[in-house]
């Protein structure tokens, strides 16, 4: 029949600057999608080198061993019969593009840059690459020797065009275009193309898995057609960990995806797809063909080559599939651990170690490294050889086979827990039952003796005995006691992790591992240099509140039941003295915030771009159940004192785990200063000034009030004048207001003029009378309006709003809060 073709995508993980091992998991893919029937294959955005080689794409050995891995892919055997686009970097007219490299049979079709860059988060493409700006144009291409050679062609169309083969037409998208509001898919798809290729390098962050589902879903709802999206997964050698959430979409479903969280290197996945039915599909909205019809043309290259066959009417076609998105809490539960195997089995040592405390954070950390020693067992058991083969050179075994996690993860995780005179014996206890269930090499050390050296070292050159504040000391002395102890940790630990293996009788050596979460990072709650310095941080990317729901998730999944104790304790860093056995040093107390606090500032201050008065604007809202103007204002001002002292930090920060988005990394994500002026005394002003307004403005409000209160007894007593009926119109009210009995002068007292958020001059009432500020009769009905206005913008409503809301939420809150204002202002336009 000739209408039913065999597509396929996949996921692969590749390393930056790894052309021998990309080349291998391309040509594995594409023999994968050749076995499963298909004649068309794509692949991840920049597969060729691997997406992550930063600066390294300013190098021509980049783009020539990138052109030297095509010229292998061309003449490879298995690399026929099936189109085949792969991306890489290309300069044309010495300008270097992001391109996708389309070809058949040993010839090149079309190359394709990238028309719309990324410089979002971690992404910093326009440092590296052009857009291509030419829309719907191509030129020509002068192909290298070497592949010349291969093609017989000489140059080869290089620009915005489709490829159109004997039965279907074909557009490509490169990762961002996808996200853009101009997406290029729908001119593409009015003007006939059928199936749209999207080569993606797009990293995850937590709480976004659905993001790229969905805007494939709504790109082929509103446009029709099969999108074939390709992502890659894993570490590619930085930060981020690619998702590897490669997937098929079809007429507003998703037909096909890739397994989530998965250590297999080369994933492939297929679908048939009835060309008919996107036909169909398309013709049947109808505002879809009147648009297509007036379409503007694509360049065409034509290939006499069909991606079906007329034998295809016992192929089953697709089916939509129903899948969920991982919990937040699944998604660090799984995703570090990925990156810490790929990290670890390129890293060429030996495993891990982590000095673990017994609290939160770095029962976190070893309670992932547990999730990936299941995720390598469970791997093997599936048969994947790579893992296998990985596995056993790490531990230094040939014949080795992982099939329990626990003695796996004694291999491979050493833990330490480092105890001075201030550590408690629940920590200790918790640490140990911890790496017992896990199965970790576990060693407790008392580090005192280390300690005393240092401080011993320090009295003799100068004489002097730093003390605890619960001894007498100052604050000075007391951080500085807590930070020897935190530093010889660091110390501790890298000894430790350079000679464990030694001591076990095995190859090679430890990375050590860090456990500081994206909060205290933020607040620059941690010594520098101390055991959050490390080789690399699994955690680093997640917030405290995000780090417990994982935990109370592990505890069942991985069944850890002490967990539950870990997580009921308070968090400390026990860097003092225990007064008479009970803790005094507690995280959020040491801070002068909470951590959910903590969360608020970071999401202010990155992804709201909130300076410190833009952050008490919002916060004064937000938190005006809680707190005071006041008090909002001293908590922002402690903020940014904590962060811009500490700022310098983030400078040796360990490289984390990419995973939340207000992350105050700064060697990528988050660019700022590292010295500030820890003052802020313009910014600190401008909230002061603030304050003062919106507490004058309540005080104002109330003397209203009670002015309003007594003049209105007096009214009622005197009859002079009939107050509007609560179910007075505006226009009653108006008409009121328009009677010449109270269009004389108002006398205004004397005594200071207060300012309100409305630039509104209230008086506080006083007896005496200052005839200089008399309004005229043309000016009342003008300053009536103008409060009126005001009164219902602000939806301030006085008691009525205590009891009913804000104005803006319903009519009859508004309704009282015009009639109050009206009935205030006529006593004072009466007078």
């Amino acid at each position: 029949m000739g209408r039913k073709v065999i597509v396929a995508t996949c996921c692969l993980n590749q390393w930056a600057m790894d052309f021998q091992g990309n080349l291998d998991r391309i040509i594995d893919s594409i023999q994968q999608a050749k076995a499963a029937g298909a004649t068309y294959r794509s692949g991840p955005e920049l597969e060729i080198p691997g997406y992550s080689c930063a600066d390294h794409y300013y190098e021509s050995d980049t783009l020539l061993h990138s052109w030297e891995v095509v010229a292998e892919l061309l003449r490879h055997p298995s690399c026929t019969d099936i189109i085949i686009d792969v991306g890489l970097p290309v300069m044309h007219k010495n300008v270097t593009y992001n391109c996708r490299l389309v070809f058949l049979n040993r010839k090149i079709l079309l190359i394709r840059p990238k028309l719309i860059l990324c410089d979002d988060g971690n992404y910093r493409e326009t440092r590296w690459f052009t857009a291509w700006h030419k829309s719907r144009q191509v030129e020509d291409y002068y192909l290298p020797r070497m592949i010349s050679r291969q093609t017989g062609q000489i140059t080869v169309p290089f620009g915005e065009a489709l490829i159109a083969t004997r039965d279907t037409c074909i557009g490509y998208e490169i990762c961002e275009e996808l996200w853009n509001p101009e997406s290029s898919h729908i001119p593409m798809s009015l003007d006939g193309a059928e199936i749209i290729v999207n080569g993606s390098g797009s990293y995850t962050e937590i709480r976004k898995g659905y993001v790229s589902r969905d805007l494939i879903m709504s790109a082929t709802a509103r446009s029709g057609g099969c999108y074939l999206f390709a992502n890659q997964r894993g570490c590619d050698g930085d930060r981020v960990y690619f998702s590897g959430d490669s997937m098929i979409g079809l007429n507003g479903a998703i037909v096909a995806r890739a397994t989530p969280y998965s250590l297999i290197e080369v994933e492939v996945i297929t679908a048939t797809i009835d060309l008919e039915s996107i036909r169909c599909y398309r013709s049947l909205i109808r505002s879809r063909c009147l648009r297509a019809s007036q379409s503007h043309t694509y360049p065409r290259v034509q290939v006499n080559f069909a991606l079906s066959n007329d034998e295809d009417i016992f192929l089953p076609s697709c089916a939509p599939i129903e899948y969920t998105i991982p919990l937040p809490e699944e998604e660090i539960l799984y995703g570090p651990a990925c990156w810490l195997w790929d990290y670890l089995r390129r890293s060429g040592q030996g495993g891990f170690l982590l000095p673990l405390s017994g609290g939160v954070d770095s029962s976190a950390t070893a309670t992932i490294v547990f999730s990936m020693c299941q995720l390598v067992v469970q791997a093997v058991a599936n048969g994947e050889e790579k893992v296998l083969e990985d596995v056993r050179r790490i531990v230094s075994q040939a014949d080795y086979v992982p099939r329990d996690r626990r003695e796996l993860c004694g291999r491979i995780f050493h833990t330490v827990y480092m105890a001075t005179e201030n550590s408690s014996l629940e920590t200790k206890a918790r640490a140990k039952l911890l790496s017992q269930q896990i199965g970790s090499y576990h060693i407790p050390v008392t580090i005192d003796s280390m300690v005393s050296a240092a401080l011993g070292i320090f009295s003799a050159a100068t004489g002097f005995i730093p003390k605890f504040r619960v001894r007498g000391g100052t604050t000075r002395e007391n951080v500085a006691l807590q930070n020897v102890q935190a530093r010889l940790r660091m110390v501790l630990a890298y000894l430790f992790a350079q000679l464990m293996l030694w001591v076990r009788g095995k190859q090679g050596g430890l990375l050590v591992l860090g456990s500081a979460n994206v909060d205290e990072a933020l607040r620059g709650y941690m010594t520098k240099y101390d055991c959050s310095s490390a080789d690399i941080n699994p955690i680093g990317g997640f917030s405290k509140a995000d780090l417990k729901r994982f935990l109370h998730l592990a505890k069942d999944r991985l069944n850890l039941p002490v967990l539950n104790d870990i997580l009921g304790a308070p968090p400390t860093a026990e860097l003092e003295p225990l007064d008479e056995g009970i803790l005094v040093q507690i995280d959020e107390a040491d801070m002068g915030m909470t951590y959910d606090e903590l969360s608020m500032y970071g999401k202010l201050r990155k992804i709201e771009c909130c300076g410190p008065f833009s952050m008490f604007g919002k916060l004064v809202h937000l938190w005006s159940d809680k707190c005071t103007p006041k008090e909002v204002a001293e908590k922002v001002k402690l903020f940014f004192r904590y962060y811009s002292i500490n700022r310098h930090k983030m400078t040796v920060l360990t490289p984390a785990y990419h995973a939340e988005t207000y992350s105050p990394d700064d060697h990528r994500f988050d660019h700022r200063q590292f010295l500030y002026n820890y003052r802020w005394l313009w910014q600190f002003r401008a909230i002061d000034k603030s304050v003062e307004k919106l507490e004058n403005g309540r005080n104002n409000e109330s003397e209203v009030e009670r002015s309003s209160s007594a003049r209105s007894n007096k009214d009622s007593r005197s009859s002079s004048f009939t107050r509007p009926s609560s179910r007075s119109s505006n226009n009653s009210l108006s008409g009121s207001l328009g009677s010449e009995s109270h269009r004389r002068g108002v006398e205004v007292a004397t005594g200071p003029v207060i300012e309100n958020s409305h630039n509104v001059h209230i008086c506080p009432a006083e007896n005496t009378v200052d005839t200089s500020h008399m309004i005229t009769p043309q000016h009342s009905d003008q300053i009536v309006n103008d409060q009126v206005r005001l009164t219902l913008n602000s939806g301030d409503c006085g008691e009525d709003r205590k009891r009913r809301g804000p104005a803006s939420a319903s009519l009859s809150a508004s309704g009282l809060c015009l009639q109050k204002t009206m009935e205030q202002l006529f006593f004072r336009l009466r007078d």
